[in-house]
């Protein structure tokens, strides 16, 4: 992006450069010397070189100082050319206009209605006509306002370019928060295994490898006493099978766990990772789910919050979950920019094909005055309920 802005700022300084040493060209062919000419000469050389001491492309950027001493030294060479010609288009302060109009800022902005006034002031000392005057002002009013656009243009540019490489970072941002995510809970889950499978079967296949060792022991001296050996680890490897039966089967009932628990969890963690504020209201008495509902109602969730923040660039966000004996609710809204016209595309179309295989039915909106909303509603069967603390 710095490329496109230093070849802007070097062409709008070639065209300056190369409309004054034209100007220099033009007297020293169509003149001869004289101390009148020699006067002329030095004044375009300071008109020249004196501005660029305080603007030049990559090396100095004071505009106002570069603007100022473009009208006090090349404007007043245009007055007094200016007095001196006889037709429209003899004399013209275009390329500097266009110049000024390109780097004119706040400060500056006197600066258009002097370019305006410019070619008037030589009526007061010369045999200038109105028409003249007014012809030549009005060509330097249009250069000054290309400037302007073109200026517009390159600011609008780059703010597109650091807009784009914002919206980049963010989504790199919400991708590691997400990798973070998965590895937290992988090595929770591993964490919690170890420790059942250390703290319940650990213990109890050491009294195997203990029982077997003294069970062989006993084989040749007392076979008798090695069978009671045999029996009893018998015993112990059935217990070891319940231990292990339980263990999965409470694995298994904790898969089972709460969607609000789940959406609260879900809600913390993209707070903390991105430091949007989310409220979340809870309505009616949460029922037990099947975890393809759960599941399709979380990443629903999820989707709907990475997409308010990646593209609507929003900061605060609602989750509604209202369970009712019929179905269960669900409402994202975000505070993001307002939409114009949208289109489902691949997010919008997955969330909707998940909410529609459960049975039920999925909408996004704009809301009245900013950001939007998604909606679903999952029909619910049975009677069981999940009651929270």
């Amino acid at each position: 992006m710095k490329k496109v802005f230093h070849i802007m700022d070097w062409g709008i300084f070639g065209l300056r450069s190369y409309n004054y040493i034209l100007l220099l060209f033009h007297i020293l062919m169509d003149n001869e010397y004289s101390p009148r000419l020699l006067v002329n000469v030095i004044w375009l050389l300071a008109a020249l070189i004196i501005p660029p001491l305080f603007w030049f492309p990559q090396l100095r950027k004071n505009k106002e100082w570069f603007i100022l001493l473009e009208l006090l030294l090349g404007g007043s060479y245009y007055i007094k050319s200016f007095m001196q010609a006889d037709h429209l288009g003899s004399v013209d302060y275009l390329i500097p206009s266009l110049t000024i109009g390109y780097l004119l800022t706040r400060k500056t902005a006197w600066t258009l209605p002097a370019l305006f006034v410019l070619p008037f002031i030589s009526m007061l000392f010369g045999k200038v006509t109105w028409d003249l005057a007014l012809g030549s002002s009005s060509d330097n009013f249009l250069f000054s306002f290309i400037g302007i656009w073109v200026s517009f243009i390159a600011k609008a540019y780059h703010e597109k370019n650091k807009l784009a490489k914002e919206i980049d970072e963010q989504n790199k941002l919400l991708t590691q928060y997400a990798a973070e995510i998965e590895r937290m809970t992988l090595l929770e889950e591993r964490s919690r295994m170890s420790r059942e499978m250390h703290d319940t079967l650990g213990h109890s296949f050491i009294s195997l490898i203990m029982s077997l060792d003294a069970a062989i022991a006993l084989l040749d001296k007392n076979p008798n006493l090695a069978k009671e050996k045999l029996i009893g680890i018998r015993g112990l490897t059935e217990q070891n099978l319940d231990d292990m039966r339980d263990i999965v089967h409470k694995m298994g009932e904790e898969e089972i766990i709460s969607l609000v628990n789940h959406a609260e969890r879900l809600v913390s963690n993209f707070q903390e990772y991105t430091g949007t504020v989310i409220h979340l209201t809870l309505k009616g008495t949460e029922r037990i789910l099947p975890f393809d509902v759960r599941q399709s109602i979380i990443r629903v969730i999820q989707e709907s919050f990475t997409n308010a923040l990646k593209h609507g660039k929003a900061t605060e966000m609602a989750l509604d979950l209202h369970f009712s004996p019929p179905n269960l609710r669900v409402s994202i809204r975000n505070n993001g920019k307002p939409l114009g016209k949208f289109e489902y595309g691949f997010g919008l179309s997955t969330m909707k094909k998940r909410i529609e295989m459960l049975g039920g039915t999925f909408s996004f909106s704009a809301l009245a005055d900013t950001g939007a909303e998604v909606r679903c509603e999952i029909p619910l069967k049975g009677d069981n309920s999940y009651v929270q603390n």
